[in-house]
């Protein structure tokens, strides 16, 4: 199984880049599940599975999920039938954990990091509430402390460079690993 893991905190740009890999690499975007509400813009089904509390549960139950954490009040996971080659997952750090517990040294993981301000711009263009926001810049600190992530493979800035350049570099780097398997 080859896969490309995304993580970071809030708003450093995960989603934009796996759009982007899917769009000039074909790599295609493992749809995670989420009982949190859509943003603006967002589609059930492209963006995430929106699901109720009582669905996810229920997933977790019937032993659907690779991988599931709550984060910020909301549940997320990922669906054992999103794993496969050549995809590209969003996820946190004990969601990296659970897909990396599977040894499988074709997945391929990168922090994705821009600076707090940059992430508090972006989520305020996003028109996420303030008090989300502020929420989510909090919880950030420690979740996303990169020295307690441990199985990171590859670290990326995402801030004062253009998202092509960003996405050509995760896709070199995971072709690279992919390759030297």
């Amino acid at each position: 199984m080859n896969m490309i893991i995304l993580t970071g905190p809030s708003a450093s740009g995960k989603t934009l880049i796996a759009y982007h890999l899917q769009k000039k690499y074909g790599i295609k975007k493992a749809i995670t599940s989420t009982t949190r509400e859509k943003r603006v813009n967002e589609v059930n089904g492209v963006d995430y599975y929106f699901v109720d509390k009582n669905c996810f549960l229920k997933m977790i139950e019937d032993n659907l999920l690779v991988e599931h954490t709550i984060y910020n009040s909301n549940y997320y996971g990922c669906t054992k039938k999103e794993v496969g080659d050549n995809k590209v997952v969003v996820l946190e750090p004990e969601g990296l954990k659970n897909f990396k517990a599977l040894n499988d040294e074709h997945i391929v993981s990168f922090y994705i990091f821009a600076p707090e301000e940059i992430r508090h711009q972006r989520m305020i263009d996003r028109l996420d509430k303030e008090d989300k926001i502020k929420e989510r810049l909090k919880n950030d600190k420690e979740r996303f402390d990169i020295n307690k992530i441990n199985d990171i493979d590859f670290i990326v800035n995402n801030y004062n460079r253009d998202i092509d350049d960003v996405t050509d570099e995760i896709y070199l780097k995971y072709k690279n690993v992919i390759e030297k398997k």
